[in-house]
């Protein structure tokens, strides 16, 4: 959302944002805002330890209820698919404030996986007044569903936006095992999975996994920024944590992540984001999941399907491993998730919308 709060805060634009955190994973999102240059209005400090979602529908909707009847915004932007998107978007209708969803459209097609993301964007689709679509695709998806096609904008993600400032900046990596790898000359994997339809069995199948391409190749390591989830760092810590080129790491900040992203041989990964972020370097992903809403990468071939089965993703990653350099830089910059102005098409059209205007498509 960086992108779009800049642009809403342009001199010339004719709105302002006010910038609420959810409070999940406030030190996470402190280093990332620090990164960006933002800071944030409020943080509704919703987390506390063993959670449930529940409980986070419950602190999302009291903490943002009062903080939209004390502000009175014109509009309420939620960006994604998690819970707090689809709960911040319910406060948004019961206070019948108008609501825009950022990277709208996205569909696997299977309300149970993602679980529960496929569920939520779905319904926050049904309560947005504008659907910033990131793809022609996701735009079709909202068409079929009958939204209006004058609420649909073809944006672009603004996460592509986000990437590419940060890219283009000049930065030591601040991870020590980072460096070591960027130093070295060992390829490597960047590994992201924190999903939450791959707890327990689908988790440990693609460790395993993990575990049998390091065997197969002795020069390979692993980086794997850990996601705090319990569920997540206990297998991690347990099944991947005793290998010697195994690297656990905190969660990386965003420029250590363009680092690793522009720099791995491979990526293996359940995040809807880096599907959508390893295309800018021509990076191969295989991606830890049975579907996915983002299939424009699959069909751009720098992504592909391979759950979290050892039998399909050794196989897959062997391929890419082997494969010439001169193919990676073929695919370098072909990014169908967007160009980088994904921000200021979004605050425009926020703009016209609250200006009365309505033009979308």
């Amino acid at each position: 959302m960086a992108p779009v709060v800049r642009a809403l805060r342009r001199p010339e634009g004719t709105t302002d944002a006010t910038l609420l955190l959810s409070g999940q994973h406030s030190s996470l999102v402190r280093d990332i805002l620090e990164e960006l240059g933002l800071e944030a209005d409020h943080d509704l400090a919703i987390m506390r330890e063993g959670q449930s979602l529940y409980d986070v529908a419950r602190r999302c909707m009291e903490g943002l209820c009062e903080e939209v009847r004390a502000r009175r915004p014109d509009m309420v932007l939620v960006q994604g698919d998690t819970a707090t998107v689809f709960f911040s978007s319910l406060v948004g209708f019961f206070e019948q404030v108008a609501i825009g969803h950022v990277e709208a459209g996205l569909r696997s097609g299977d309300l149970r996986s993602p679980f529960p993301e496929e569920g939520f964007r779905r319904l926050t689709g049904v309560l947005a007044d504008l659907h910033f679509a990131p793809t022609e695709e996701a735009r079709k998806n909202l068409l079929r569903e009958g939204v209006p096609r004058g609420r649909i904008h073809l944006t672009g993600n603004p996460v592509v936006d986000a990437l590419l400032a940060i890219a283009d900046q000049e930065y030591p990596p601040s991870e020590p095992a980072l460096v070591g790898l960027l130093e070295g000359t060992s390829p490597f994997i960047l590994l992201t999975a924190h999903r939450r339809e791959s707890f327990g069995p689908g988790l440990q199948r693609a460790f395993g996994a993990v575990l049998q391409l390091l065997e197969e190749e002795p020069d390979l390591h692993v980086i794997y920024p850990v996601h705090p989830n319990p569920r997540v760092s206990e297998p991690a810590r347990e099944l991947l944590g005793p290998h010697p080129r195994v690297h656990l790491v905190p969660p990386l900040g965003y420029r250590d992540l363009a680092l690793a992203l522009r720099s791995a041989a491979l990526v293996l990964t359940d995040s809807g984001g880096i599907q959508e972020e390893a295309p800018t370097f021509g990076t191969p992903v295989l991606v830890l999941r049975e579907v996915t809403e983002r299939p424009e990468g699959v069909r751009a071939g720098v992504a592909r399907l391979v759950g979290t089965d050892p039998a399909l993703i050794v196989p897959a990653a062997r391929e890419v491993l082997a494969e010439p350099a001169t193919e990676r830089r073929r695919r370098r910059g072909r990014n169908p998730y967007g160009d980088g102005e994904a921000g200021l098409r979004i605050a425009r059209a926020v703009e016209a919308f609250l200006a009365g205007e309505e033009a979308g498509g």
